[in-house]
């Protein structure tokens, strides 16, 4: 590793060498000004012109810092405290606190201090105001490298005002460079103490006081997905949401369609409590916390138009930089403005192999304990350890999963030692998550219970491998790890596609090469983000059942119109699936929902009708032109719609489940018509799921009025054999590979290749039996869509079909 060296400032024009305006600073200033301060300087210099507006201010130089220790004669001091801890002879607290000692009782250079002063009141005269407001803020030289983010590990100041008090501030961020952290952490990392200087950054404060503020990535911080942004939010100033005090909004904005300014490409947004905001303090106290409104809980920090903002710049801070980006924006609540206050290389997933893709199943769960945000994708099993507090840190047993309410930099030490971390608080860009995916170390993060619900030598799986959501399970469970070179799949003439359900999973498997999602399910949308009936919203004054009520005006909070909620949440789930494989087409079956299960959505027990089988009763098709339901239908083509012409996202297909005659299409194609979704406007695909003997026996038919065909294998296989496909007593004569379900199959390829229509088959055979994978190529297939866990196994399948039929000539 190269260390960084010491640099001699190289005056910038008409400034002094001990600080320099972040105006004459760029990217190749690190061992002048340190990352931080360098990177500010890069994006003023750089990006004022593309709309990046980031506050004005000045940095002291690593000259300043080296002059202060020698002008206080404690360069030697500090080796010696220091080879001493490395030697064994003292402990880390004693020496952290025995150098930082040293800093705190120096004087300062006067030729330092009076470049500090003056740079100080140069910035507060271009304000136009006597003792300007400052944030003071540390920015070591070997900090935000590729390997090495500091995330964290030196102190910043807020709210500093006055000359003095600015000097004051800076000497405490020298001190902060030896704290017990940053100490330990540039141990771990191999650099040299005495090597790394620290440059202080005194920036203009914006007043996020009165408004909000929070932390961005250009990649997804988890999964790696690079057309993503990832914005959180808190009240406030900033400093919670990275200390991980506060549970933050979080929103997601698609970057391939943020240059149409007529799109809302915002694919999520997730209120998050926001339980306490930190704003400017009284007298000697620069800030402090205070709870928020319950107003504020409720509302989202930023408008649509602010989250649109930050994502563009994030595109262009990152297309800037070349690789992907962690940055920090403020908005200053007296003036309205967004401004980016810091901006540093993502640490991570710029360092994975991408080509390389690592996936963990567990097997055996025990019962959910608690869930939060999951950091990683990976899963460990193991004894956990509950530390509430710092002091306690030396009770932690090494290897053990660390439970606590919240981490700082002092927790890193130990945090490297855990298996996993479980938090009551904190989001995506908490310090907690930030350390924890730098240290490769699965993570379950915002809890709000962890420590209430859990205790010392439980055994416990902490599983960050399903999707957003990390689970804590009971017990041991089975992991197991399989790890792909992604580099070595061969390519193939039919299309292998995805079954895709989870939208929080969904960024999970963009690494892999498929050529789509060949059926995304709705109904997972409805249940899991949802969760009520569509009618019960419509019909929301006339509901009868009270606590249906209260629990819907609970999900609903912030919608006045009810039936809304219902749009936005499945517009959004629908986007992050479409977005996994964008441009590529996703085929999103419309609810295929039976009675029983519409009935335990909430609210929808008054408008189901109770079936003796409702695997064939009032399902798919005959539900959206049916006065039942018509409305709640209505709904589903209101976020089709928004999904494709107001988010962008027009790769999406509309797919019609369980259609039984032509004259049924016939009926759903003019209702959607109605709602605004006609086949062929604005490139419009219709497809039909074949799942019924009707929709072979008229397969030319249904052609006349849909683009394409989805075989469902495992719908035409009970219906063609006239077997309970959940009948464990027949479970034997179940088989797709029938020859009389494999002439249903034929027969559809066939005339669907005739009339020009798609057709593929969603099912798990393929994967299964190479022998049915060698059936579907020879029929002529156009695509074979799988679960993502069997993609590769059918795609190695398809190849040796593809083979037989190519030497078959």
């Amino acid at each position: 590793m190269d260390k960084p060296q010491r640099t001699k400032a190289v005056n910038g024009p008409g400034t002094p060498s001990l600080i320099r305006s972040f105006e004459h600073l760029g990217r190749g200033d690190v061992g002048l000004v340190g990352g931080k301060n360098s990177s500010l300087g890069e994006m003023i210099s750089n990006l004022a012109a593309e709309g990046i507006a980031v506050p004005p201010g000045f940095a002291t130089t690593s000259q300043a810092y080296w002059q202060y220790i020698d002008a206080n004669g404690i360069r030697e001091e500090i080796h010696t405290l220091i080879a001493e801890w490395q030697t064994g002879n003292a402990n880390l607290p004693e020496t952290g606190q025995a150098v930082r000692r040293l800093f705190l009782r120096g004087t300062w250079p006067t030729d330092a201090a009076t470049a500090i002063k003056r740079g100080y009141q140069d910035l507060s005269a271009k304000a136009g105001i006597d003792d300007l407001r400052v944030a003071v803020r540390s920015s070591a030289t070997a900090e935000d490298l590729p390997d090495a983010s500091f995330a964290g590990q030196l102190d910043s100041y807020l709210n500093i005002s006055g000359k003095e008090s600015v000097l004051d501030a800076c000497r405490r961020c020298y001190a902060s460079l030896f704290t017990d952290r940053a100490i330990s952490y540039r141990q771990v990392k191999g650099f040299d103490h005495m090597s790394i200087a620290l440059s202080v950054g005194v920036q203009r404060m914006v007043r996020s006081d009165a408004s909000g503020s929070g932390v961005m990535f250009s990649i997804d911080t988890e999964s790696g997905f690079d057309k993503i942004v990832l914005i959180n939010a808190a009240w406030g100033l900033g400093e919670n949401i990275v200390q991980g005090t506060v549970n933050p909004d979080e929103y997601q904005v698609f970057k391939p369609l943020l240059d149409n300014a007529n799109l809302v490409p915002i694919i999520q947004k997730k209120r998050g409590d926001k339980a306490i905001k930190m704003v400017f303090g009284r007298g000697h106290t620069p800030t402090r916390n205070v709870p928020t409104s319950k107003a504020e809980r409720a509302a989202f920090v930023l408008s649509d138009d602010e989250i649109l903002q930050l994502g563009r710049w994030a595109c262009t801070i990152e297309k800037h930089y070349g690789c992907p980006m962690d940055m920090e924006w403020a908005k200053d609540g007296i003036t309205g403005e967004l401004f980016i206050v810091q901006a540093r290389p993502e640490t991570v997933h710029s360092r994975h192999d991408a080509a390389v893709l690592k996936t963990y199943d567990v097997g055996k769960k025990g019962r959910v304990l608690i869930t939060g945000l999951s950091i990683g994708d990976a899963a460990v099993s193991g004894r956990l350890c509950l530390i509430e507090n710092a002091r306690d840190i030396a009770k932690f047993v090494d290897g053990s999963i660390l439970a606590t309410g919240t981490t700082d930099p002092d927790w890193v030490p130990i945090m490297k030692r855990a298996a996993a971390i479980i938090t009551d608080h904190g989001g995506r860009t908490s310090h907690a998550a930030i350390v924890s995916r730098e240290l490769g170390v699965p993570a379950v993060v915002g809890t709000g219970n962890a420590t209430y619900v859990l205790h010392t030598g439980q055994d416990v799986t902490v599983s960050c491998a399903e999707g957003d959501t990390g689970f804590v399970y009971e017990g041991i469970s089975d992991i197991t790890t399989t790890t792909v070179n992604l580099t070595e799949l061969p390519a193939v003439r039919t299309n292998i596609m995805l079954n895709l359900a989870n939208p929080a999973a969904a960024y999970r498997w963009w690494r892999l090469p498929a050529d789509g999602i060949g059926l995304a399910r709705m109904e997972f949308v409805v249940t899991n983000s949802i969760q009520i009936h569509p009618m019960a919203l419509v019909h929301f004054d006339r509901l009868r059942d009270e606590k249906a009520r209260e629990e819907i005006a609970r999900l609903t909070a912030g919608y006045e119109h009810k039936p809304d909620f219902f749009v936005d949440k499945l517009a959004h789930g629908l986007a992050a699936l479409c977005a996994t494989v964008y441009p590529r087409l996703a085929i999103i079956r419309m609810s295929d929902f039976k009675t029983n299960e519409y009935a335990g959505l909430i609210g929808g027990a008054e408008f189901e009708p109770s079936e003796e089988n409702p695997m064939l009763g009032f399902r798919g098709a005959s539900r959206y032109y049916s006065p039942r339901y018509r409305e709640g239908f209505a709904l589903e083509c209101r976020a089709i719609k928004q999904l494709r012409e107001v988010m962008g996202f027009t790769n999406a297909v509309v797919m019609i489940p369980f259609c039984r005659t032509v004259g049924e299409a016939k009926q759903v194609l003019a209702v959607m018509a109605e709602n605004g979704l006609r086949r062929g406007d604005e490139g419009l695909q219709v497809y039909v799921m074949c799942e019924i003997p009707s929709n072979v026996i008229l397969a030319a038919g249904f052609a006349e009025h849909f683009d394409g065909f989805s075989i469902g294998s495992n719908d035409l296989t009970q219906l063609t054999l006239g077997v309970d496909r959940d009948s464990a007593e027949l479970a034997g004569l179940f088989d797709e590979q029938d020859e009389a379900v494999k002439w249903m199959i034929a027969h559809v390829i066939s005339v669907a290749r005739e009339k020009g229509c798609k057709i593929g088959l969603c099912g798990q055979a393929p994967s299964d039996h190479p022998e049915f994978a060698r059936f579907l190529v020879e029929a002529g297939i156009d695509s074979i869509s799988v679960s993502p866990d069997s993609f590769l196994a059918v795609k190695r399948h398809v190849v040796d079909a593809e083979g037989v039929v190519d030497a078959k000539g």
